[in-house]
């Protein structure tokens, strides 16, 4: 493929899927990885990890219900009370030493504190999790955690969270989340002034 043609596709793969890495594109591509970083550093395109750190600095909102660095995975994008993204690298820490699989906690832990970012609420905790894990994550891997708000309930005591975490365009796990929020909580202490009226 001649190298103007290569560029174009190089950048239309990218645009399409900024979490792509150089390995897929050299898949996609059929270049070694040395020809796919040069072709990056002619279109002045970033390496993953400044895509990433870009996307984190123009991401909609900010998190109010849990500290940042708290949070398991960067957040690329974030909508409160909609949608957010995640996306975490499986490293040496994160697998069982034998297998290279990932620990299920650590796959959980991304989705749980995306479940819980997205509230806008200073106070969000999860109540409940019903989960599937689909396939085995391994080593090396960016799982990317996708999550929804689906209803507020009309009291806003909870939020319904549904998630979705893909490796590529293959889905490995799957949660919906029941969260607590704090602004549906209007108890004032001594209870409510109104309840020995009728």
């Amino acid at each position: 493929m001649p190298k103007r043609q290569r560029h174009q596709q190089l950048a239309r793969y990218i645009d399409e899927n900024p979490f792509i890495t150089d390995r897929e594109l050299t898949r996609l591509l059929k270049v070694s990885i040395q020809t796919i970083r040069l072709d990056r550093m002619e279109l002045a395109i970033p390496e993953l990890r400044e895509r990433l750190k870009l996307m984190a600095e123009r991401s909609y909102d900010s998190v109010r219900s849990l500290p940042l660095h708290e949070v398991i995975g960067d957040i690329v994008d974030l909508e409160l009370d909609k949608s957010g993204i995640s996306v975490f690298e499986i490293r040496e820490e994160h697998v069982f030493s034998r297998t290279g699989i990932a620990r299920g906690h650590h796959v959980f832990a991304q989705a749980n504190s995306l479940a819980v970012a997205i509230i806008d609420d200073e106070i969000a905790l999860t109540v409940t999790a019903d989960i599937r894990f689909i396939r085995p994550v391994k080593l090396g891997e960016k799982c990317i955690a996708k999550a929804y708000v689906r209803s507020i309930s009309g009291e806003r005591s909870k939020a319904k969270v549904e998630l979705f975490t893909y490796v590529g365009d293959e889905m490995v796990f799957q949660g919906n989340f029941v969260i607590f929020r704090s602004a549906g909580d209007t108890d004032t202490e001594g209870g409510d002034e109104h309840a020995d009226r009728y």
